[in-house]
Formats: structure tokens, sequence, C-alpha cells
């Protein structure tokens, strides 16, 4: 079977979605839906990823993301690998926790995000079994922010969706669009057997295959999005700190080792470099990438 496209380019919009190995939960106390929420939040102040909404259910979640960076792949790497260590150490365990490779479905904003949100966050309420009575009521979704329910996270991005509405009463007209209840036109995609990964008009999907690249590669691009390469942010740090590079990139041991220049250089590459742990923690002759954390 041939492998699917990785269709990733800059300022692309996508529904993301995963669960829990052996529909497992992933959630099962307030501390892990915060875990998560904080792996979104580094997502966004790492990797530029936007967040338009989400909806986290007990053994999966939703949501719909931009990636100003083209950086889709790098981005959800953090969220899952993190999101994983994290829930392995509040629950004194080991071992994979999704059932796999999140799925992405490449969105055209301009015709399907204002559906998609509300698919989203009527996930609690359309089970068999509602998760609430009322859908303002269900906190680990972004919808009670939507409708001023609650204070939105400051890396949650709504003026998109609202912009979609086109209404001058935001909260209270998103409320009464939420719910009329999911459309049949998005209700027929997602219970497609074979669920496309774009969700879009024949132009837009004709322009989007023209940008997929396959899984063994990432897109690269040049421009003021263009992550800093780490070469460069030891050089910076090295002359805003009048620190020589090579005390930077090595290690020192004992009583009195503190070299405040090292930290700094290596919290800055995992920021704005996009290099992976173990990239960085060859760069600065560290042993273990667990260390770079």
């Amino acid at each position: 079977m041939a492998r699917p496209l990785r269709i990733e380019y800059e300022n692309a919009f996508y529904h993301v979605m995963n669960r829990g190995r052996g529909r497992q939960r992933i959630y099962t106390a307030d501390e892990y839906y915060n875990a998560f929420l904080k792996c979104l939040k580094e997502a966004h102040q790492r990797f530029g990823l936007e967040i338009h909404a989400y909806c986290l259910m007990g053994n999966h979640y939703h949501l719909l993301v931009k990636t100003p960076r083209g950086n889709l792949s790098r981005a959800m790497r953090h969220i899952d690998g993190v999101y994983t260590q994290r829930h392995n150490r509040l629950k004194k365990t080991d071992g994979s926790l999704f059932r796999g490779r999140y799925k992405a479905i490449l969105v055209d904003e301009h015709s399907y995000l204002l559906q998609l949100s509300r698919y989203i966050h009527r996930n609690p309420i359309e089970l068999r079994t509602p998760l609430v009575k009322q859908l303002a009521a269900y906190q680990w979704s972004s919808y009670p922010a939507y409708i001023n329910k609650q204070k939105p996270p400051e890396w949650l991005n709504r003026a998109v969706v609202y912009g979609e509405l086109g209404a001058v009463q935001r909260y209270q007209s998103y409320r009464a669009y939420v719910a009329m209840g999911v459309d049949d036109e998005t209700q027929q995609f997602y219970q497609s057997q074979r669920q496309p990964t774009i969700w879009g008009g024949k132009e837009f999907k004709a322009t989007a295959y023209s940008k997929a690249l396959s899984l063994d590669s990432e897109i690269s691009h040049k421009g003021i999005n263009t992550p800093i390469d780490m070469n460069k942010v030891i050089l910076l740090v090295a002359k805003q700190t009048d620190c020589a590079e090579a005390e930077i990139t090595t290690a020192k041991r004992g009583r009195g080792a503190m070299n405040t220049a090292r930290g700094l250089a290596m919290k800055l590459c995992q920021d704005y470099s996009d290099a992976r742990l173990t990239d960085i923690a060859v760069k600065f002759n560290v042993g273990h990438y667990s260390t770079i954390s």
C-alpha cells in the first residue's frame, strides 16, 4: 500500500485528531487535561503553531490549527510526544499512549473553517451518552471561551473563526450557530468510510496536492517564518554574553561549573531553531536528549 502524502505548507489549516491506544483514556483527571493544554501552549511558543479550537475528550482529542511555518509534523511530534511523557509520569507507567501517528485533515479555511469549529466544539454532546447537558459546561474545550463564558488561554486564536462568522454580536451569534447542530455536509464528510485527507473543492485540492510531500521529508522554506539555525543562535548568545562559542557547546562539570550562556543557548535553540532534542544534545555535547528538557 502506498504511503499517504504529508501535505505541509505555510499558513495551512488542519483538523488534527488522535486517539488512545486500544481506545484507552488519555485524560483521567484535571492534571492530565492541563498537562496536554501546556503542550499546546509550548507548541504555539516554540513552533509558531496557531490553535484556533480544541476539544479534549476522554480517549481522544480534536484540534483546529494553522501552521504559519509549514511545520505540522514538528509541532505534533512535540504535542503527542511530550504529553505521553507527562502522562506516564503522572500515571507512574511507561510505553506508548496513542494508537499511532495523529490524523490530519487539510481544510479549505474559506469554505469549511466555521463548520469545522462547530463540529469540534459539539463533540461532548454528540455522543450516545452526552458528557454534559449544556455545552458551555464542558471546560476542556475552547467553546466556553468562544462564547465568553471562560477566559481564553493567551495562545487561543478566536479571531479567524469569528471573522468567518461575520457577525457583530460574536458571542451570541457563535452560540446560536453551534446550537444549530452539525450540518449535513460536515456529517457526511466525517461519516465517510474512506475519509479524505483534504476537505475542500477541486481547485483547493489541486493546489494542495501540488505542495504535497512524502512522509520521508519535511518542508523547508526561506523567509521570515524560517526557524533560526542553531549555529547562529550560539553565535548571537556568545556575542551578547561575551562568552566563547566553545564554552557554550562544551559541558563543564564540578562545583562552580554553572554556565548561564550555555543554558540560555540551549533554551533558545529549543524554542527557535526547530531542531529535535537529539540534535540539540549532539550540538551541546549532552549525554542524553532528555537532559535538554
